[in-house]
């Protein structure tokens, strides 16, 4: 077998095909989410499915995107991350749901990662323990951009990613199992001010920036494990919207930045000069 299994000219588990991506990619765990996202396109002119993988390729306010779901964990979005690149995706956007740690961030605010850290399996596959996760600058800034745009409540922080949504996260399995090492995870975090649990992020930043690609993520905040509130749905509408007028700012960078280095440092300096 190819060291990349291709099937029909298509890479094996999104099955796609060269020419059928955009350069910018939104990346719901949620193969529903892609729904969502897509329903405020302009157009949606190709669905493509397969497993956990659910694709999206149209237009948002002129711009080409594209929308693939992830599934659940940095595993499987890794597979997805490595599919896209490899058809020529250069900009990945998380669109996910996250647990908050703090009471002030609120069920149905959304979190914007400003670097990870890395308690998942997947992004240790890539990079050294030591290895940051870390957003692109473009693509921090676009979401933030975005975020004041639509006047959404929104904050920036730290994001922890682990592969167990129960145990992982401070949560009791069955029977009330919980190793002696997890039973302070979530006090642990706070006091080197983490923000959120999720289950992507890290594993999103550490293969974009080994791979020299742009990523960031931005979560809505459906739990909060500090009052203990719940909301599948609390927000989730809003990150949609505001990865996909990230997006657009993004392009409008691109366009007006061409060459990359010196883009990155314009956008960076503006974002400071606006503080």
């Amino acid at each position: 077998m190819a060291t990349r299994p291709i099937v029909n000219g298509r890479v094996y588990h999104l099955v796609l095909k060269p020419g059928e991506t955009t350069p910018y990619a939104l990346l719901p765990g949620d193969p529903g989410r892609v729904d969502l996202i897509a329903s405020m396109w302009d157009e949606v002119r190709l669905k493509v499915e397969n497993r956990e993988y659910r694709t999206y390729v149209g237009t948002y306010r002129g711009v080409p995107v594209m929308a693939t779901s992830t599934g659940i964990g940095g595993p499987s979005a890794s597979i997805a991350i490595e599919e896209l690149a490899s058809l020529g995706v250069g900009t990945l956007i998380r669109v996910g749901t996250t647990g908050s740690l703090w009471a002030s961030v609120k069920v149905g605010d959304l979190i914007i990662a400003r670097g990870a850290v890395r308690l998942d399996g997947a992004s240790s596959n890539y990079a050294p323990p030591g290895y940051p996760a870390v957003p692109h600058p473009d693509v921090l800034n676009a979401l933030i951009t975005a975020a004041e745009g639509l006047g959404v409540r929104y904050h920036v922080g730290l994001t922890a990613s682990t592969d167990s949504f129960y145990v992982g996260q401070g949560r009791p399995g069955l029977g009330g199992y919980l190793p002696s090492w997890f039973k302070g995870i979530i006090n642990d975090l706070k006091a080197v001010k983490v923000m959120n649990f999720d289950m992507e992020t890290a594993t999103v930043l550490t293969i974009a920036n080994v791979y020299g690609l742009r990523a960031g993520s931005v979560m809505a905040v459906v739990a909060n494990r500090e009052t203990d509130e719940f909301n599948p749905e609390a927000g989730v509408a809003d990150a949609c919207r505001v990865a996909n007028e990230a997006v657009k700012v993004i392009n409008e960078w691109d366009r007006q930045y061409p060459d990359y280095e010196v883009k990155s440092g314009a956008v960076l300096r503006r974002a400071y000069e606006s503080r």
